[in-house]
């Protein structure tokens, strides 16, 4: 098979087949009625257990001695650790906080094949012990180091050869990304999109979708996964310019397109978006230091859980797990808990006639690079009663129901994090709000975003995912 390399942006070709599959309902291997059948009979096919339970229950979990970290006896998986920030960025100069430190870079991995003249996905019913339902729709590959090198001595991770070289299809996607900096130290995962031309067996808790029927079911609360949301936050579009008329629209979905076709009509060149984002993060520091667990102010611990004095942020807890159709059939974990549902938000504003979304240079305790990308709103309004709340966040929340153009509720990452769930919004505001914004934003069209999130560092985890929204919108 070719081992050609990386998608480059002169691949028209291949923009047309991505934007082909993006709008395509008919010529589908397994028609979305009966997805949602076969997910169904795949959720009740398997059964599963999740109890949260005393640390002290976590069986091959221990805190060690001295530091109180609580670590896996292998030395693999992760650790629970304390860490220590200093920031010149943001609302808080110093605190510390538990927070996972996971060294290993994961895989996170879809493959993609042509039916009937049309690329398909194929995506995978998973349990995840964090998830709020369970099963949800996961990528086809979806482990981290320590799973497909099977230190847990389980059953070999299905499709993970694709994802090895040597390559048994063609690379279109291959790019290190960040997760959720405020709860992972310096986490990435490598994000893949593996074409094949061979048969491959289609095992039973996986199918084959087009990218139009994933837009569509990620419209769904809780239903496709953010492992699932990243990869496809990495997948390029070309407009589809064979319909003008639309365009010429004066909609919401016009001013998208525009924003996804036009190379003039940004507020911003790439090379003035790339400065500020330079100048944000050289202008800023973020000191990070792994201090013991049990060194951390404002947090306490019991037996069951390390929680936060005012009970807000997160809780760290134990949990044991039951599931009949995973690599390991019963296993214990602690898990970060987080308190309140989030809010994640772009606003979105037509610039002559170019729709733009203000992106916000972020700092979090585990950036890996002081300074990410992330959405114009990116808090949890809990965490803010009685306190300034963040800019904007009155925008999205006084939006009149015309202005949400997107509005949808995600889990995270189901392995990590337990119930974690977080309010995904698009929110359009007027001709009145400001074109000038404060240095810590800026605007950006459809397809510059979509530009940079092909490469590391520049978009956090939240904003990949409010792209891939974005993009269920035209």
């Amino acid at each position: 098979m070719s081992t050609a390399g990386l998608l480059t942006t002169t691949d028209d070709d291949l923009l047309r087949r991505f934007t082909e599959s993006a709008n395509t309902h008919d010529r589908v291997v397994v028609p979305t009625p009966a997805f949602h059948e076969w997910f169904a009979e795949r959720q009740a096919a398997n059964s599963y257990q999740v109890t949260q339970v005393p640390f002290e229950e976590l069986a091959g979990w221990r805190f060690q001695p001295g530091s109180g970290n609580l670590v896996h006896d292998s030395g693999r998986f992760f650790a629970v650790e304390g860490l220590a920030v200093h920031t010149d960025h943001g609302e808080h100069a110093h605190w510390t906080q538990p927070i996972i430190r996971q060294p290993e870079t994961g895989i996170l991995g879809i493959l993609v094949k042509e039916f009937n003249g049309v690329l398909h996905c194929l995506m995978q019913a998973k349990m995840e012990p964090g998830n709020v339902n369970l099963t949800q729709l996961s990528p086809t590959l979806q482990a981290t180091r320590s799973n497909y090198t099977r230190v847990h001595k389980g059953k070999p991770i299905p499709y993970l050869e694709y994802f090895t070289a040597p390559w048994r299809g063609r690379v279109l996607v291959d790019v290190l990304q960040s997760e959720q900096g405020a709860w992972f130290l310096h986490k990435r995962n490598r994000n893949m999109v593996i074409e094949v031309t061979d048969d491959i067996p289609v095992l039973e808790d996986f199918c084959w979708l087009t990218l139009a029927q994933l837009h569509e079911l990620l419209h769904v609360d809780n239903l496709v996964n953010m492992d699932s949301r990243t990869v496809l936050s990495g997948i390029p579009f070309a407009a589809p310019v064979d319909r003008p008329s639309i365009l010429d629209e004066d909609s919401f979905r016009g001013a998208l397109l525009r924003s996804l076709a036009e190379r003039k009509g940004a507020l911003h060149e790439l090379p003035s978006v790339l400065s500020w984002f330079t100048e944000a993060k050289t202008k800023h520091t973020l000191d990070q230091q792994r201090i013991p667990l049990n060194q951390v102010d404002g947090w306490y611990s019991t037996d069951k859980h390390i929680s936060h004095d005012k009970g807000r942020f997160f809780s760290v807890i134990g949990v044991d797990v039951q599931a009949s159709n995973r690599e390991v059939a019963h296993w214990t974990q602690p898990m970060l808990a987080p308190v309140g549902r989030g809010l994640l938000a772009f606003l979105a504003k037509r610039i002559g006639g170019v729709l733009h979304v203000l992106v916000q240079a972020r700092t979090q305790a585990g950036t890996f690079d002081v300074i990410e990308m992330a959405p114009t709103v990116h808090c949890t309004p809990e965490n803010y009663e009685g306190a300034e709340p963040p800019r904007y966040l009155r925008q999205v929340l006084d939006a009149p129901p015309e202005a949400i153009k997107h509005d949808v509720v995600h889990s995270e990452e189901g392995g990590r994090f337990h119930h974690a769930e977080n309010r995904y919004v698009v929110a359009e505001v007027g001709d009145d709000f400001p074109v000038e914004v404060p240095p810590d934003f800026i605007w950006m069209t459809a397809q510059q975003a979509t530009n940079l999130v092909r490469y590391s560092n520049y978009f956090n985890v939240e904003a990949r995912s409010l792209l891939t929204g974005l993009h269920t919108l035209w």
